[in-house]
């Protein structure tokens, strides 16, 4: 095993061949930002940098981790949504700079090289900030979480991250936060038996696609909504589909809107997470798992198809991609609880994580009553980065409650609720996938 993750290793850091980097230019920002300078440069490995630089800077970095993982071919304006999302933290005078990482794709420890790849471009041509606080979103959570695991002390003992602020992050270890999509999976398997045909080549569907498919999002669409008729009115689904659709959503706890986004990404994702990260081989499967609540259980759990995950292609996903809750500065963490895409259970995993690794002192979750992923009430992002700062500052370890005060404050400059629940208890992460063997 030990030589395969060598092999990893190794492969991730020769995939895509050396460019010559460039370094920052000048450019127009993406969005109107008063007093505001913006550049963009390029990594030595092709990641295209975004850098947002305030005229009364703060001092402090904001080093960007987005999510996704995005499969859009990499072009140099990559990050300019995120600048225009996140713009708050510029907005508080605090500096930006994001990475579009090297490759589209799955690959946290790439994407995490390459956020550590910005940190450095950005203080060899502003120099050193005053304090510097990775933020990761969605599957950048993931990648952030890693990026302080792998990177937040050099090897000389200096401290290149103060701490981290993670927002709606994917950050239960891509070996368990994927398991709802596996299942969902093998039941649109049952449900529809489209996905494959059965006149299409036969496949472990834990890999996704074959990687010779040519099945475009589209066509994945259309064999979906032929199946559950989730855009046709309720009232005009016909009896298979409402029950392949409701069925499906009570058994894989995912919304009935999101259903067809985590197919996709439990279809091409997969493919790519085979293709670049496990060989080929599938990482994830349903052996062992007993589902219910649907109207036929035993038949549900005789018929189902049964995926099986080979545990070398886990092993390169867990070396990847599962944080181990080594870190040593402070973690904040904001997650909606009504979140569709990474479902708030993530924080759970991730507490249980850190807690094994004794480091639970460093880590204070926030959750919200929202229901969206991508971007929470806008006057809840600079509360938390206040926050996180006088934790590093002051020694002054938030909770919720404290959070919730900041937000309040905040309310009259960013427009928005301040949607914090000071008293939520996130449940386990098995109340959200079923168990299943390792």
């Amino acid at each position: 095993m030990r030589i395969v993750l060598v092999f990893l290793a190794a492969s991730l850091a020769l995939a895509w061949a050396a460019h010559a980097s460039q370094p920052f230019s000048a450019v127009s920002c993406p969005m109107t930002i008063p007093d505001v300078d913006c550049y963009r440069g390029q990594d030595a490995n092709g990641s295209y940098i975004l850098a947002a630089v305030p005229r009364k800077w703060s001092g402090v970095l904001v080093v960007h981790a987005h999510g996704g993982p995005r499969l859009a071919p990499i072009t140099p304006d990559y990050s300019d949504n995120d600048l225009k999302r996140f713009s708050e933290f510029v907005g508080q005078g605090h500096a930006l700079v994001a990475a579009s990482y090297r490759r589209p794709g799955y690959g946290a420890r790439m994407a995490a090289e390459d956020i550590e790849s910005a940190r450095k471009a950005f203080i060899a041509r502003f120099g050193k900030p005053r304090l510097i606080i990775v933020h990761g979103q969605s599957w950048g959570g993931d990648v952030a979480a890693r990026v302080i695991e792998l990177y937040a002390i050099s090897p000389d003992g200096t401290r290149n991250y103060d701490g981290a602020l993670l927002t709606s992050g994917v950050i239960a270890g891509a070996t368990r936060t994927y398991n709802p999509r596996i299942d969902l999976r093998a039941l649109f398997q049952y449900y529809c038996g489209t996905h494959p045909r059965p006149d299409e080549p036969a496949y472990n569907l834990g890999i996704g696609l074959p990687a010779a498919s040519t099945m475009s999002r589209k066509e994945l669409r259309a064999r979906f909504d032929a199946c559950t008729g989730e855009n046709l009115p309720p009232d005009r689904r016909s009896a298979r589909q409402k029950l392949a659709l409701t069925e499906m959503a009570k058994i894989t706890r995912i919304p009935e809107h999101a259903m067809f986004s985590h197919l996709s990404w439990a279809t091409f994702l997969f493919r790519d997470i085979a293709e670049h990260i496990t060989g080929g081989r599938s990482p994830f499967g349903n052996i062992g798992v007993v589902y219910k609540g649907s109207s036929d259980d035993a038949k549900l759990n005789r018929d189902v198809p049964r995926v099986a995950a080979d545990p070398e292609a886990r092993a390169l996903l867990k070396y990847d991609s599962d944080p181990t809750g080594q870190i040593t500065i402070p973690v904040l963490t904001l997650h909606a609880i009504g979140d569709p895409t990474a479902a708030v259970e993530n924080e759970a995993a991730y507490r249980e994580i850190i807690g094994q690794a004794g480091n639970g002192r460093l880590l204070v979750q926030v959750f919200a009553r929202e229901h969206v992923h991508s971007k929470l009430s806008s006057p809840l992002y600079p509360a938390m980065m206040d926050a996180l700062l006088a934790w590093i500052g002051k020694d002054e370890r938030p909770s919720a409650q404290s959070v919730l005060e900041l937000c309040r404050t905040e309310h009259e400059t960013y427009r928005g609720d301040c949607t914090i629940d000071p008293n939520y208890q996130v449940a386990s992460f098995d109340s959200r996938s079923w168990p299943r063997m390792p």
